[in-house]
């Protein structure tokens, strides 16, 4: 949009990878969404499959760097930021490094599966260009997971 703030971008479309998060939640997936965003232009929007699918590696971030891959027809995300409502675990981290995205925003922090926890240099899990954004609307990122955990059990 006209005249916004990175702020406001980074929100705008973080939004949307909540959205996606509230899809999953409602096909009985862990709410996480990401949204990949590539000059200006959402090209991909993805959620968890893991439980359609029957695939531990079918996080929301593995499906976004498939299809953003896709779109673009080829293998680097240089110039894409992917938008994910949670902080990506190591193995979405690590593909992400695969992919050379050109940024990662997150919302919630995730103390106990995400990548900071997992790597003894969390500063180099992803590619040395990637520029690394946290907390954006985190506390309503962080209240979808909640909310979903405490309908199931």
């Amino acid at each position: 949009m006209l005249n916004e703030t990175n702020e406001e971008r980074d929100e705008r479309f973080m939004l949307m990878a909540l959205d996606e998060a509230r899809v999953a939640a409602e096909e009985g997936e862990v709410p996480v969404g990401a949204v990949v965003v590539c000059n200006g232009r959402v090209i991909a929007r993805t959620h968890n499959l893991t439980e359609r699918l029957r695939d531990v590696t079918a996080h929301a971030e593995m499906q976004a760097i498939t299809a953003a891959a896709d779109n673009l027809n080829g293998k680097y995300l240089t110039d894409c930021t992917i938008y994910v409502t949670l902080e990506p675990c190591p193995m979405c981290a690590a593909a992400l490094r695969w992919a050379q995205i050109g940024r990662v925003v997150y919302g919630a922090s995730d103390p106990k599966q995400g990548y900071r926890t997992a790597f003894a240099d969390p500063d180099r899990a992803f590619h040395p260009k990637t520029e690394v954004t946290t907390g954006i609307i985190a506390d309503e990122c962080r209240e979808v997971m909640q909310s979903f955990f405490r309908r199931r059990r």
